[in-house]
């Protein structure tokens, strides 16, 4: 999905955007997502964000959600029970919803990603927690499994915020700018080219000439040459996956 299709798709639908929250730590989210962009989206109707106790959807005394694994081994499991409760009774209310589980063993989480995400009316993000989880939650109820990147974090409650902050970004009216989103790192398949504000000069490191000429065409081509630039040097990888997306031309 390009970014024209994913723009059209989010005009198309009505606003706001809704995203649930299943989490054991529901009062992680208080604080990141009240502030900044994501604090506007939310007081502006863009987003309409709610964060659910998946302890709520447990039936004991002790709100149980995990139990040890099956065959042995250390840490403890999330259980089907709960996780198929709760993505149930909050799909009811949303149709149309997309199930995404946080997890290390995910698929890597990207700008593409994003901007397919912030196509789809409805998310409903479960953060991984403990050892894991029943690996019956993800073959039977998740449409998606999403990692932020190689390395282990404590649960899957930051990678949802991050997955949070990136869709809302995308979201028309979240940036007031709606050409912000277009120029960003990895819109492109590049990284952003480099900025610079007044003053002009600053302990002897001049801003470029070619900024302060005024000539549009020129910057343009410069900030195109830059990012190529940063790209190749910081993000090889990045440049590699550009270079063999492009058509290859033909040889007469």
């Amino acid at each position: 999905m390009n970014e024209t299709t994913a723009r059209a798709g989010r005009q198309d639908r009505a606003l706001p955007m809704k995203i649930d929250v299943l989490t054991l730590f529901p009062g992680m989210f208080s604080g990141p997502l009240d502030e900044s962009i994501l604090k506007r989206a939310r007081q502006s109707g863009i987003l309409d964000l709610k964060i659910h106790d998946l302890r709520d959807w447990t039936h004991d005394r002790h709100r149980t959600v995990d139990d040890s694994p099956y065959g042995g081994g250390p840490g403890m499991v999330l259980k089907p029970e709960p996780l198929f409760e709760a993505v149930e009774a909050l799909k009811a209310r949303e149709q149309e919803t997309r199930v995404i589980l946080t997890a290390p063993s995910g698929r890597l989480f990207s700008q593409a990603i994003a901007r397919e995400l912030a196509a789809v009316p409805n998310l409903l993000l479960i953060c991984g927690s403990y050892e894991g989880y029943d690996e019956r939650v993800r073959e039977h109820l998740v449409d998606d499994v999403l990692s932020i990147g190689d390395y282990v974090l404590t649960n899957g409650n930051l990678p949802a915020m991050v997955i949070i902050d990136t869709v809302t970004r995308l979201l028309p009216g979240a940036l007031g700018d709606e050409s912000s989103p277009l120029d960003e790192s990895f819109s492109h398949g590049l990284l952003e080219y480099p900025h610079y504000t007044r003053p002009a000069e600053f302990r002897g490191w001049k801003v470029p000439d070619v900024l302060l000429s005024g000539n549009h065409a020129a910057i343009e081509h410069w900030r195109k040459a830059q990012a190529v630039k940063r790209t190749v040097e910081r993000r090889p990888d990045l440049w590699d996956e550009l270079r063999w997306a492009r058509p290859k031309r033909k040889v007469s």
